[in-house]
C-alpha cells in the first residue's frame, strides 16, 4: 500500500470513530434529560437502581397506608359518631382505665367502678383515712399496674381530712380483693396539699414506666411557684414511690411547678408530655411539659410572658374549655370540656382547638381504644344540669 493510500485510510477511519461517538453522547445526553424530567415530576427514572425503586414505592404505599387508615378529627363533628351508652346512673365518675374489655372508673364518692357486659359493679376501697369528698375533692386519678393481671395492683389519688382538720391529698397503691373490693396497701406520697378547688388529681404512667401525678395550687396560688412546694406541679415517681435519680430537681417528686390546677397528662408517639390546666374563668391552658421548666401561675396567665416561664401551646383567651381528660388518637391530642361541655380536637399544626363532640352537658375524661372513644360525663358534680340518667359512660364509634 503506497504511503498516501494509508494516510487517506487513516483519515477515513478516524473520521467514522468521531461521528460514531457524536452519536453516542446525543443519546447519553437525550437519555440523562429524560431521567431528569422523571425526578422533576417526582416519577422513578428507568436507570434508578432497584433499590432506589423499591424505596420510592415503599414510600408511597406507606402514604396510602397513612392517608387510607388515619381518622382526620379536624373533619369530624358529632354528627359523625355513633353513641353507645356503656352505663349509666353513675355518681361523679372521674378516671376511665380499660383492661381486657372491663371498664376501671373512680367516682368521687369513693368507689371503683367495674363495668364490662352492660353490668355496673360499685366497689368499696379501704383507705386509711376516710375519703373525703368536699367540693372538688375525693376519690379522683386512679390507673391500673402494668402487671395489674398478675399482681391485681393499682394507683390512686384521694382527698382526705387531716388532724388540724385542713384538707390533703395523697397518692396510694391499691390491690383489688377477691371479693372485688379494693385495699390501700401503701401511702406512696402523703400530704399533698388540698382544698375544697384545685386539687389537681390525674394518675398517668409513662412511657418510661414512671408514675406522674397532676397536684393543683390548693386555692394558694403563690405556692405553685415554690418549687419545694408540692401543689401546683406535675410530680413523677417510681411505681414503689421514690423519687428517680434523673428528676430534674435532686430529692425532689416535682417534675415541672407553675401551674394552676392541671387535670390531663398524655403523651404522644415521640414521647412527649402533654397536659390540660384550668385557668382563672378563662385563659385555659394545653402545655408541652418539660422537665424541671416553670410554666407561670399565678406570675403570668394567657398570652402573658415572663423570663424564665413557659407559654401555653394553646390558650383559651376569653373563653372557657375546663379542660380535664386528655388522650391521643393517631397522634391527635383529644381534650375534654367541662364547661366547654364538648370533646375538642387540638389542631396543632393550626394552634386551633376544634370541637369534635358535643351535646352530652360536662365531659371529665377520655380514653381511646381499638378504634373508639370513652368518655364520662359529669353533670351530677354540682355545676351541671344533669339529664335522664346521669351521669353516663359513653362509647363512641365512627359511623359508617
Amino acid at each position: 500500500m503506497s504511503k498516501r493510500l494509508f494516510l487517506r485510510s487513516m483519515i477515513i477511519i478516524g473520521i467514522a470513530l468521531f461521528l460514531m461517538s457524536c452519536q453516542s453522547n446525543e443519546t447519553d445526553n437525550l437519555n440523562n434529560a429524560s431521567s431528569n424530567d422523571q425526578i422533576e415530576n417526582n416519577e422513578p427514572a428507568n436507570n434508578q437502581t432497584d433499590n432506589t425503586q423499591r424505596n420510592n414505592s415503599t414510600d408511597k404505599f406507606n402514604e396510602q397506608d397513612n392517608s387510607t387508615e388515619k381518622t382526620q378529627l379536624s373533619e369530624m363533628s358529632t354528627d359523625n359518631w355513633e353513641v353507645e351508652t356503656l352505663a349509666e346512673n353513675l355518681e361523679i365518675p372521674w378516671s376511665i382505665n380499660i383492661h381486657d374489655g372491663t371498664v376501671y372508673m373512680t367516682d368521687r364518692h369513693g368507689h371503683i367502678l367495674e363495668i364490662a357486659d352492660g353490668e355496673v359493679e360499685r366497689n368499696e376501697i379501704d383507705t386509711s383515712n376516710s375519703i373525703e369528698h368536699t367540693g372538688e375533692g375525693g376519690l379522683l386519678g386512679f390507673i391500673l399496674a402494668d402487671d395489674f393481671s398478675e399482681t391485681g395492683l393499682g394507683f390512686a389519688y384521694y382527698t382526705f381530712q387531716s388532724n388540724d382538720n385542713s384538707l390533703l391529698n395523697r397518692v396510694v397503691q391499691v390491690e383489688k380483693q377477691s371479693d372485688g373490693d379494693w385495699t390501700e396497701i401503701d401511702v406512696l406520697l402523703d400530704d399533698i396539699p388540698g382544698a375544697a378547688t384545685h386539687n389537681g388529681g390525674r394518675l398517668a404512667i409513662g412511657p418510661d414506666e414512671m408514675l406522674y401525678v397532676t397536684t393543683g395550687d390548693a386555692n394558694s396560688p403563690n405556692d405553685s411557684q415554690e418549687e419545694s412546694n408540692l401543689s401546683g406541679s406535675i410530680l413523677r415517681m417510681t411505681q414503689m414511690g421514690e423519687v428517680p435519680s434523673d428528676n430534674p430537681t435532686e430529692d425532689s417528686y416535682v417534675y415541672s411547678y407553675g401551674h394552676r390546677n392541671p387535670q390531663g397528662l398524655a403523651w404522644n408517639e415521640t414521647g412527649e408530655l402533654y397536659s390540660s390546666e384550668h385557668g382563672p374563668t378563662a385563659q385555659d391552658e394545653i402545655n408541652l411539659i418539660q422537665p424541671g421548666n416553670n410554666y407561670g401561675w399565678p406570675v403570668i396567665e394567657g398570652n402573658q410572658t415572663n423570663e424564665g416561664m413557659e407559654e401555653p401551646l394553646i390558650q383559651s383567651g376569653e373563653d372557657t374549655w375546663a379542660p380535664s381528660g386528655i388522650a391521643f388518637w393517631d397522634n391527635q391530642l383529644l381534650v375534654t370540656g367541662l364547661r366547654g361541655e364538648s370533646l375538642y380536637y387540638f389542631n396543632e399544626d393550626e394552634m386551633e382547638m376544634i370541637e369534635v363532640f358535643q351535646g352530652e352537658g360536662r365531659l371529665r375524661d377520655v380514653k381511646y381504644q381499638d378504634g373508639a372513644i370513652y368518655l364520662i360525663t359529669n353533670n351530677t358534680d354540682g355545676r351541671g344540669t344533669p339529664q335522664d340518667n346521669d351521669d353516663r359512660l359513653l362509647k363512641l364509634t365512627i359511623t359508617d
